[in-house]
């Protein structure tokens, strides 16, 4: 301890020595014996940035030698690497899970219960149909009571009409086809012929202005021959008619008289016929001659355009009762055959 103060307060100079400097030290590129070293950045990251813009360098204040070093360091490197010795990145391995197997054994459960279901609804697709056809027909008939409970009493009265208008028209129908007079038929559609054309060549065009006069004509003589009215009240509907034709239409004797003629030739008895036909034709001859003498010009007078309706019907119940003659003979005679 004397000897270190000596020295330290002698006027002499201490050579210092040098240290002993182990060789790998000794020069500057020798990498430094650490595992750093394997990790370190190369000096090509480091850059001298020249750009001076007054006393700072890209926002960096600078000395007055105007160098600046700026070292860069990238985030995506920083990251990327790690400073972990070699020898202890094996423990930072993560291990392996196990699979699991247990959602797999859930799934499995799941589809053979469903499948399971699915046969037995297959299996009961009878039971469930029928099922449901009767909650349906069930609703069906709540609603049709639940209708029926407010319009039940006209809606069954419209359907009684309907019915029995359509077995009013089969009857008549099976009627005319079995027992259809053709003969008389025949000789009602002559006489009112007959009646017309008498009609029409001392007044023309009397047929032609009044079909539904004619048309109520002839359903007043066949309700007449069917017994649906008593004969006081046709005797009284055909003078209204011919009233109605003179005073409210304003038509002359002839086209006036026609309708009730018409009907009378048509289901009169026969003197009654014969009377009604001779004192149609002494009318029309007497008002032919009164009208300009006897001359008078035809050339606005029209042809009939369509028979009336009467007579349509009568024609067309011959036709279907000779159809249906024609078609019974043939039928017993491919029969026979």
């Amino acid at each position: 301890m004397s000897t270190a103060l000596s020295t330290l307060f002698s006027r002499t100079p201490v050579k210092l020595s040098q240290p002993q400097i182990s060789p790998q030290f000794r020069h500057r590129n020798t990498p430094f014996p650490s595992p750093l070293t394997k990790k370190a950045k190369p000096l090509s990251k480091i850059q001298i940035s020249h750009s001076f813009y007054g006393n700072s360098i890209h926002g960096f204040p600078a000395n007055k030698s105007g160098l600046v070093v700026k070292a860069q360091n990238e985030e995506n490197d920083i990251r990327g690497e790690s400073s972990m010795p070699e020898r202890f990145r094996y423990l930072t391995k993560e291990a392996p899970d196990k699979p699991v197997r247990w959602p797999l054994l859930i799934v499995l459960a799941f589809l053979l219960y469903a499948w399971r279901t699915v046969l037995w609804e297959l299996s009961n697709w009878r039971k469930a149909l029928g099922a449901l056809t009767w909650f349906v027909g069930y609703i069906s008939k709540l609603v049709l009571a639940f209708v029926f409970h407010f319009i039940g009493d006209p809606l069954t009265s419209t359907i009684r009409l309907v019915e029995t208008a359509f077995y009013s028209v089969r009857s008549f129908y099976s009627g005319i086809v079995a027992y259809a007079p053709i003969p008389e038929l025949t000789q009602i559609i002559m006489l009112t012929s007959a009646v017309l054309a008498v009609a029409e060549a001392a007044s023309p065009d009397s047929v032609n202005s009044q079909p539904y006069l004619l048309t109520l004509a002839g359903l007043i003589g066949f309700a007449a021959v069917r017994n649906y009215i008593t004969e006081l009240f046709f005797w009284t509907l055909l003078v209204g008619v011919f009233c109605f034709a003179r005073f409210v239409k304003k038509r002359d004797y002839v086209s006036s008289a026609l309708p009730v003629a018409a009907v009378l030739a048509a289901v009169g008895e026969p003197w009654v016929r014969v009377a009604v036909i001779g004192s149609y034709l002494a009318l029309a001859v007497f008002h032919h001659a009164q009208s300009s003498g006897g001359a008078r010009d035809d050339a606005g007078t029209r042809a009939i355009e369509r028979a009336p309706v009467p007579l349509f019907l009568a024609a067309l119940a011959i036709g279907v009762r000779v159809a249906a003659k024609w078609a019974g003979y043939r039928h017993l005679t491919w029969m026979v055959v």
